[in-house]
Formats: C-alpha cells, structure tokens, sequence
C-alpha cells in the first residue's frame, strides 16, 4: 500500500521540484552573470561548432572570462575573439549586452544572416568589429554611426548590400575601413573621407558603388599601403584631390568608369599605367591614349611662364621682353659647345679602346685568324646582342622569376620544399608544395622540350601573370630550363567545384551546398570571366572552363583556373596539343540513382559548345557556353552526361526535355535545393539564365558582362 502524504506536502513538493527545474533548465538563474548569459544565446545562435570550440561555455560557471575566445577586464568582458573556427549561425542582438565589449573578432566564420542594429546599439565603446570572410547579408545598419570609439571596422568578403549610412562618417576615429567584396551599391556619400582624419586603410575594392569619387578621399593625410577603389563602377573624373595624397600612397582605380584626362600632380604623377587600366575613358599620361582637344590636357604640377591671360595682379612685359629673357647668354652657348665636344670625344674613346681590346684578344688567342677575329668583336661590349635575345636563342637554365611583388622565395627553397601530388593531367603533374616558412603553393611540371621557343613562352606566361582579380587564381612565378618547365600559382585549400558539387570517391562525409554558397560561387565565376573576356590585357578566351579547373578559396570563393595552360603547354613541349586543353578528369561521384557518367567526361567534351565540333578555335560564346552548362550542373547536382533507362543524354538536352514535358521544379533540382523554397524565385531567375548560355547559336547567348548583371538583378542576396 502506498501511502501518501498530506495534502499541503503535495504542495511544497510541487514548488520545490518546480523551482529546481527552472533552475536545472536556465542554469543561469542565480549562478552566471549577465554578460555571460548574452554569450550564452550567441552560442546557442550556432548551429555548428565543427571543431567544439565553444564546447567549454558553460551556464554552471560563475561567469564567462575563462571561457574560449573571451576576454575580461576588471570581471567585465572586454574582447570576444573566435576566427577561423567554421562555427555556422548567426550574430543575436544579444551581444549588444555587453556594454564593456571593445574587440569583436569573427572573421572567416560561416555566419549568415544580417548585421544586427542591437550589436551596434549596446556596445557603444567597441574599438574594433571583423567579421570578414562570412557570409553576412542584407544592410550596414545605420545604428554603426553609434560607435564613435570604432577604429578598426572590416565586413568584406561578406554579401553586405546596401549603400554606405551617412551615419557612418560619425565613426570619426576610424584608423582601417574595408568594405571590399560585398555588395555595396550607389555613391558614396558627398563627405566621405572629411570625417576620417585618421585613417590609414581604405579598400572599398570589388563592389558595386556608382557616382563620383568624393573629392574628400584627397584629405586622407594618413593613408598607407594601397588606396583601393579598384573593381566598382565610379564614374566622372578622377578628382585632382587624390594627388594631395601621401606619395607613399599606392592609388588603385583600375576597373571602373572613370573618363577625362589622368590628373598630374601630387601623388598621381609618375604612376604607372596599370592604376589605371579597365577605366576606357580614361586619357592623358601614363596611358598611351591622348586626350581629344575637347578633353583637355591635365594641368601640369609645375610653374610655367606666364602669358598675358595670366592670373590677374601679376605684371608681364611685352612678347618681345619675354623673348629677350629667354634669350642665352654667350657664356652658356660657349659652356654647351664645349660639352658636345667632350661628350662626343668620350664617345670616340670608348668605341677605340673597344675595338683595341676586341682585335687584341683575337690576336693573343689564335694569331690574328680572322673568324675568331669576329667571335671576339661580337662578345665586346659595344657590340653584344641584347641578353634577352641570347637566351632565347640557346637557353639552358634560368632562374625563378617572379610575377608577383610578393614573392620572396628562390629556386632552392622552392625544390627543397616539401610536395604532395595534387592531380595528373595531359598537361603535366601538379603539386601541393609547403616553403620552409609554411607557404604553401600550387606548382604545375609542364615537362621537357620546347627549348628554341624561350622568347614566345615568355611573352605568354607574362601576359598571363599581369591578371589580377578576386576571381582568378594568381600565376605567381614561373621557371624555365631544357629539363624542366614550372608554374608556381596560389594555393587555393578548398579543392575543386566539381568535388564540391558531387562529392569524390573515399570522402568520408559530403555536404551538399546550401543555395547562398552556389551562387556566390556562380557570381565569382562569372565576375572572373567577364574580367577575362572584357578587361584582362589580352581579352582572354578561356577555351576550356569546367568545374574541374574552378577551384574554391578557404571561404568557398571560386576562382578560375588554367586559362592560357594550353598556349603555355604547347609553347614548352615544342609540339602541339589541342587549344581546349583536353585533359583526362577525375570521375565525379554521382548524387542520384539515374545519373551515371559517360566516358566522354574523360576530355572534357560536355562543356564545349556545339561549335566546338565544327573548329578547335574557342571563342568568347564558347566560354558562355561552358559557363552555362556549369550553371545546371550546380542548380541540378547532376553531371553533365546522364543516363537514363535506355539511353544517354548530355545534361543540357535532359533539362530542355523536362521544361517541355513540363515536370515539376523539384525533379529538375537538386534534391537539396528542394527544401529551401524561400530561394525559388532566385533558383529559377539562374536556371533561366542557364538556358540563355547553352542556346545552339552562339549569336544569341549573351556576354559574361551581361551574364553577371542580369545575375546580380534576379538574386538579391547572392
């Protein structure tokens, strides 16, 4: 028998349990402190802590300083400091408790979502907010002009899309600002740069602001390193502003619309051509086209004589004064006479004494025979071929020679490095090789031969290695010699996008890209290719884009590949192979029960366009082409050769069939794709633009350029 209590027992033991539960589930109740509970919800924000790197924040503790990443100062937290640690969510508002905050550091994470304005409204005394190298979407928060302490603020490579708050100017003690690599659209605001008398870092780089560049910029007194407005739609004239720069300031405006004539003075004299290059209304010095008279001259930054339009107040003589004044003296004709003479004596003298010493050694050497005679004139001095052209006719070994100002390593610590096989190809091997100094590059063995054409491989991999942008891999340095041929790249960590896509035979897990991740991967191919094709030096065709020659960056940014790699192979082998590049590829593993692959995969065929049957000469439509066909492959999961029941059938016809058997989205997707309805309008907005690509006729694919401006229109948060 059981017996119970009384009643009023029932009662307190009801209470009791009831007040341990809400203390077991809040765990915070009466133990952690306040900052530690706002740490708490930011933890419980992410859905994955891969690496456990939070693992030790714990609601029993008293408060939250021995906690990772965190930092406290007299028991209030000061820093919260977690990058590079693949934690996916979001940033709460919550954060914004914690008024004693001054460092945020979060870069390359995988938060999503928007910046929050309660982050921003809490933490009024925070000095410095990174939250690089995510994927943070929607507007800079106008609440970002709350904090007048900020001196460090960096979002880029984020999808940040908004124009720049005029409330941001309030962040007057700013000393870095980097917007770059996000989706900043419209001008910037008339005052920018008056409030930032500070600042010694500004990269507003790879956007997409419009209008004006704001003559305040030319205040920046502060400004180091590089100014960088590069990749971004500034038009008008470059103000004359920026010359008042420090000269120490490297100026780059490459790629936007600027026009008028190049400013000379200050900061922007003896500038190389390659600040300015992309901007095709641009004109003066140091590019080489001249500005039409209706343009105009940049004024000079030096005094020149006055005329009679001269600024008022100043007094100038008759013409006939003026040229009186310019006349020379005799002292000065004689003084210039006299120097002629001796120059062009000097000159005798060395031509002399090079002609002695040249018949001399012939003489001393085999008794005045005459062939020797002209052997050794040939190797005198005054007479010896340029030694670019020496090399080209015999190479034999040549030093690494660089391509990029960044490179500090030599031949010896290249060969001695450690290297790990990355893949074989028709085109050589690549490796994976780490430096002493844990440097880690892409190096591409080309092989022997080919060693007459020097001089042609030179041009080429030169040409190649001025391309520069977000989007393209980087070709480094390269080596030359009989024996061995080298291309030294970037090291990009992610792999490729066709093993991002399928997945690869021995992986021991595959996750399959959410939809914001594709297509930010389908805008950096199509930014790099439009750079290809419209603003690289030699208005590149790639011949040979796929997925296999995307590879994917630390923070799933795509960059092309290998484009050129055939005119470089068939240069250093000395005999010719295709122009595509027709390599033998990895079999990509398939995601679905009726999709196989074909053995055609092997040469790359299914991204050639139907031209592509008629003439080995790639075109620009080609690289659509390709482009295209990638697209479906990442919209669909499918590889682009499927096999059906009874048949084969390239991925381009397969998704023609199912729009005209009118089958329904979801059996088009990629069954991922399916549960993520709220990115309908956008998938379907890139599917459309798939087809445009892959159309028969070339004429009416559109450009890349096109391709990425109809891209950017019909998805908003890519």
């Amino acid at each position: 028998m059981v017996v119970l209590p009384p009643a009023g027992t029932w009662v307190l033991l009801l209470l009791s349990s009831g007040f341990l539960l809400l203390f077991q589930f809040h765990g915070v109740g009466g133990v952690l402190n306040a900052e530690g509970k706002a740490l708490l919800l930011f933890k419980w924000s992410i859905t994955e802590d891969v690496e456990g790197t939070l693992s030790n924040w714990n609601a029993s503790d008293q408060d939250p300083c021995l906690w990772n990443g965190v930092t406290c100062r007299g028991g209030s937290v000061v820093s919260l400091s977690v990058p590079k640690k693949k934690l996916l969510g979001i940033l709460p508002p919550d954060l914004g408790n914690l008024s004693s905050l001054r460092h945020i550091n979060l870069r390359n994470n995988r938060l999503q979502g928007g910046l929050p304005a309660g982050l921003l409204t809490g933490t009024r005394g925070l000095q410095s907010l990174v939250l690089s190298g995510n994927y943070i979407s929607g507007p800079l928060p106008a609440e970002i002009g709350n904090l007048s302490y900020l001196q460090n603020l960096d979002v880029s490579h984020n999808s940040i899309n908004s124009l720049v708050p005029p409330s941001l100017l309030e962040c007057r003690r700013l000393r870095s600002l980097d917007l770059s690599s996000n989706n900043f659209t419209g001008p910037l605001p008339p005052a920018f740069g008056n409030s930032f008398v500070q600042l010694d870092k500004l990269n507003l780089s790879s956007n997409g602001f419009t209008g004006p560049i704001p003559a305040g910029i030319g205040n920046l007194s502060s400004l180091q390193g590089t100014l960088d407005l590069s990749h971004n739609n500034f038009s008008g004239a470059i103000p004359a502003s920026l010359g008042e720069l420090p000269d120490k300031v490297y100026i780059d405006l490459t790629y936007n619309n600027l026009s008028g004539p190049i400013p000379q003075n200050g900061a922007l004299v003896n500038r190389g051509p390659t600040a300015f290059i992309g901007n095709p209304g641009l004109c003066g010095p140091p590019l080489p086209g001249p500005c039409s008279a209706g343009e105009g001259a940049a004024p000079p930054s030096f005094p020149y004589l006055p005329t009679d339009n001269s600024t008022p107040g100043v007094q100038v003589g008759n013409v006939d004064e003026v040229r009186t004044r310019r006349n020379l003296s005799t002292g000065q004709v004689i003084a210039i006479v006299v120097g002629d003479v001796a120059g062009i004596g000097l000159i005798a003298l060395v031509f002399l004494y090079c002609y002695w010493r040249a018949t001399s050694s012939a003489g001393k050497e085999d008794g005045g025979n005459s062939d020797k005679g002209q052997k050794g004139r040939k190797e005198c001095l005054c007479f010896r071929k340029d030694e670019s052209e020496v090399l080209s006719e015999n190479v034999e070994q040549l030093d690494l020679i660089a391509l990029d100002r960044q490179v500090n390593f030599d031949l010896d610590e290249l060969l001695k490095a450690s290297a790990f096989v990355l893949g074989k190809s028709g085109i050589g091997i690549v490796y994976k090789v780490v430096l002493e100094d844990g440097l880690t590059l892409a190096v591409r063995r080309l092989g022997e031969g080919g060693s007459q054409r020097f001089k042609e491989f030179q041009t080429e991999v030169e040409a190649i290695g001025k391309v520069r942008h977000p989007n393209i891999a980087c070709l480094k340095a390269y080596y030359w010699s009989i024996d061995e041929k080298l291309l030294i790249y970037e090291y990009i960590p992610n792999g490729n996008l066709s093993t991002a896509i399928h997945g690869k035979a021995g992986m021991a897990s595959f996750s399959p890209l959410p939809w914001h991740v594709r297509l930010k991967i389908m805008k950096g191919i199509a930014r790099g290719m439009a750079y290809l094709h419209e603003f690289s030096p030699k208005k590149y065709v790639h011949g040979d884009l796929k997925p296999n020659n995307i590879l994917l960056g630390a923070n799933m940014e795509p960059f092309v590949a290998d484009f050129g790699l055939g005119r470089l192979a068939n240069i250093a082998v000395g005999t010719p192979t295709p122009h595509s590049n027709r390599m033998g590829t990895e079999k990509p593993s398939s995601q679905s029960s009726d999709v196989a692959l074909s053995p055609i995969l092997t040469s790359g065929l299914c991204y050639q366009a139907p031209e592509s049957l008629k003439t080995l000469k790639p075109s620009q439509k080609w690289d659509v082409y390709s482009y295209g066909v990638i697209l479906l492959e990442i919209i669909t999961g499918r590889s682009p050769m499927i096999l059906l029941s009874t048949s084969e059938m390239d991925l381009v016809r397969w998704v023609q069939v199912c729009i005209e058997e009118k089958k329904p989205l979801s059996e088009v997707l990629d069954p991922y794709l399916v549960r993520e309805s709220d990115n309908e309008d956008e998938i379907i907005g890139a599917l459309k633009i798939a087809l445009a690509c892959v159309q028969t006729n070339p004429e009416r694919r559109p450009s890349m350029r096109h391709v990425l401006d109809t891209l950017d229109r019909v998805t908003a948060t890519g």
